[in-house]
């Protein structure tokens, strides 16, 4: 279902480098556009793939100024449901997302805490995501989360570095990260936690790390275009 840009199927010239902001429960459609203006200028790097994940509410309008403005990033949903269509009052389901969206979150840590999401829902919401051809960004809070069959991106996101400012060590992370890859096969495996434009470059440089899940350090356009530049 990940479909990098600028990658040929016969050759990789250098390591591709995904870079999500997760917005959480963050930003209204002025401030979202404020945000967004200061990518206007913004090149397309062939290396990197940048992903930006607003609520459900401003999705639809992400969207639509991203494309009218040919800025050169992707859209993201912060979570779906785990029923399809149907008599399932408040849920946003993974077809519904698809019309504004190519990639989801899901099995964040604040889900698993705040909503009680357990192993089994999360399992489910992968189903439907990818029924729908979404690509599940899947988190997990270290080597022993399951993850389930099919997933092609993972992001680690050590619980003691959400939010703290106190993120993993790049060296943990790339351990954590390598044997990840080696249990699941996924593709692309992220890192997340406190992540900062000064920090960004010990991460994503190392061999196994393909890209940052960025939470708080998103909502700043100026440090996350910062991030952007270092990774």
């Amino acid at each position: 279902m990940i479909r990098p840009r600028g990658i040929s199927t016969h050759s990789i010239i250098m390591k591709r480098i995904f870079i999500v902001a997760n917005w959480k429960s963050h930003k209204n459609k002025q401030e979202a556009t404020d945000w967004l203006k200061t990518f206007l200028d913004f090149k397309k790097s062939e290396d990197k793939e940048v992903i930006v994940c607003p609520s459900f509410t401003i999705l639809p309008y992400l969207q639509q100024w991203i494309g009218s403005h040919r800025l050169p990033l992707s859209v993201g949903a912060q979570d779906v449901s785990p029923f399809a269509e149907g008599a399932f009052t408040g849920e946003v389901n993974a077809r519904q997302v698809k019309e504004f969206a190519d990639y989801v979150i899901i099995g964040h840590s604040e889900r698993r805490t705040y909503f009680s999401e357990t192993d089994e829902m999360v399992t489910k919401k992968v189903e439907m995501a990818r029924q729908a051809n979404l690509t599940p960004i899947f988190c997990v809070q270290g080597g022993q989360t399951p993850v389930p069959p099919g997933v092609e991106m993972v992001a680690y996101e050590p619980v003691s570095a959400i939010g703290t400012g106190n993120p993993d060590s790049p060296e943990n992370a790339e351990g954590v990260i390598r044997a990840i890859k080696e249990k699941t096969g996924a593709s692309y495996v992220l890192y997340g936690g406190s992540v900062t434009p000064e920090n960004i470059n010990s991460f994503t440089s190392l061999p196994s790390i393909d890209g940052v899940l960025v939470g708080g350090g998103s909502l700043d356009p100026k440090t996350f275009a910062g991030i952007i530049e270092n990774a």
